[in-house]
């Protein structure tokens, strides 16, 4: 079993090839919906058992997986028991994994079947096992991950504190870097969910700017694909392991067309990555 979290990485050919689920909305049993309930506040339950099928069909693909990272809102509502579950079937693939928060995993939303705008956030305590600046070394990358969540709310940002640690290590360490949080830190054209994607992501941006060796971000958030480039950095978000949200739409809507899916990244022995998503076979 592999040691958690993994904090190093070496392969043979010095490339690491990361395999990046978001957004699995696991639920405990009880939540599951019936069999003659199929509206739409309940496409969590639809989905539940498709991050082990995400995972069995990225794992069975005909290339080596040497990380796995989760990148926030593992849950529909807090539990320890759901947590128990995640981590049981990531420790059983065998695979290193990392696990971050998002806004799910921090704040339950009552009363789900109501509009988005009307819900109840109420916060939670965020599990142990979800990191928080940590860092994985390998040959020739740094991936650098944080918590972007905030308690109580759906928005993320990333802190001070974050932004000050952030700049230490890129500062120490010149290696090509990777940033894995959950909240997009760049509008993707989808006014209700770029209200809430990492606050005060100028900021982040202004301090970032003097690191030529920061190459990449993934999130998760939005449930949908994106590749969007911000001062020589790619971006990318990634689809959610459940149901998927419409782009470019200014009010909530699900993409009910889309299927899960997850991210690829190849990342090169010589700082260059390659990156593409997958969908689950139907």
């Amino acid at each position: 079993m592999p040691t958690y979290p993994v904090s190093k990485i070496s392969t043979p050919d010095k490339q690491v090839n990361v395999l990046q689920v978001t957004d699995l909305h696991l639920s405990t049993p009880v939540d599951f919906m019936s069999d003659n309930d199929s509206s739409d506040h309940d496409k969590p339950a639809i989905y539940q058992h498709s991050f082990e099928k995400v995972l069995q069909q990225a794992l069975s693909a005909d290339m080596r997986c040497d990380l796995i990272l989760v990148t926030g809102d593992l849950v529909n509502k807090v539990d320890p028991v759901i947590y128990d579950h995640i981590f049981k079937v990531l420790q059983a693939t065998g695979v290193p994994f990392a696990c971050i928060a998002g806004n799910h995993d921090v704040t339950d939303e009552i009363d789900s079947h109501l509009p988005f705008p009307q819900r109840t956030l109420v916060g939670r305590s965020t599990d142990p096992r979800l990191l928080s600046q940590h860092i994985i070394e390998t040959d020739h990358w740094q991936l650098l991950l944080l918590d972007s969540s905030i308690t109580g709310k759906v928005a993320g940002e990333v802190t001070p504190d974050d932004i000050d640690w952030l700049c230490k290590r890129l500062s120490a360490c010149d290696k090509p870097a990777l940033i894995a949080l959950h909240h997009h830190v760049v509008p993707v054209n989808s006014a209700w969910i770029d209200n809430h994607m990492v606050e005060n992501s100028e900021r982040f941006w202004q301090y970032m700017a003097a690191f030529e060796h920061l190459k990449v971000i993934i999130s998760g958030h939005i449930h949908q694909e994106q590749v969007r480039h911000r001062q020589d950095v790619t971006v990318y978000s990634t689809p959610s392991t459940c149901y998927q949200f419409m782009p470019n739409e200014d009010s909530f809507a699900y993409d009910n067309d889309a299927l899960p899916g997850y991210r690829w990244l190849q990342l090169g022995n010589n700082g260059k990555v390659a990156s593409w998503i997958e969908r689950l076979d139907t």
